[in-house]
């Protein structure tokens, strides 16, 4: 039997999961934390992943140390600390601020299909990782990254594109992440062999 299957997602050791849903063939790395969160079929995260407010569509590859969705401080207050709207932790008669963490969110973070985040990569929240996008290890995207392009660096600029403009219109319009587990079966040695132009022009 293999060992991911559509009826649960794969939780690794020491995970904690609030707040989310996880679709079918899901595997989730150890150690991680998923807040708020959807996931697509298909898609994982490796190890010591920290995942908030977040869409991650199907396919994605998510390496270890990841963080999306990273919380921000209040910087135009008086003070950056957690006192401020973690308050109950410090004082019996004090509620923690209900609208603060509300706003943090409503700052959703969305990865596309068949992406690749790179092992200790940061997405801030409210930005949009296209479609068959590449982000590099270590970069930290603070804004939105086409379909089929690859960024990278601090803050994360653009390296090139995966696929050609033409080809990457072409593989969005496919959309094979819709297909379902015996189409993708059926074409796995297609998957494995051709390349991206000859896929399409079999399959589009």
């Amino acid at each position: 039997m293999p060992r991911l299957q559509a009826e649960a997602p794969f939780l690794h050791p020491d995970c904690t999961i609030t707040g989310s849903s996880l679709g079918a063939y899901v595997e989730i790395g150890a150690g991680s934390r998923v807040a708020n969160s959807v996931f697509g079929d298909y898609s994982y995260c490796d190890r010591t992943c920290d995942i908030a407010n977040a869409e991650i569509g199907k396919f994605a590859n998510i390496a270890s140390s990841v963080r999306i969705g990273a919380s921000d401080h209040p910087m135009e207050k008086a003070s950056l600390h957690h006192f401020l709207y973690r308050s109950a932790s410090y004082w019996d008669d004090a509620e923690d601020d209900a609208e603060w963490f509300a706003c943090r969110a409503g700052r959703t973070a969305r990865i596309g299909h068949d992406t690749w985040i790179g092992h200790g990569a940061m997405i801030k929240p409210e930005v949009a990782i296209g479609d068959g996008a590449v982000v590099a290890s270590g970069a930290i995207v603070t804004k939105d990254v086409a379909p089929y392009t690859i960024v990278g660096g601090n803050t994360a600029k653009v390296i090139r594109r995966r696929y050609s403009e033409a080809v990457a219109e072409q593989m969005m319009v496919l959309a094979w992440w819709h297909w379902d587990h015996e189409a993708l079966r059926a074409a796995l040695p297609d998957f494995r062999q051709l390349r991206a132009e000859e896929f399409l022009e079999k399959y589009a």
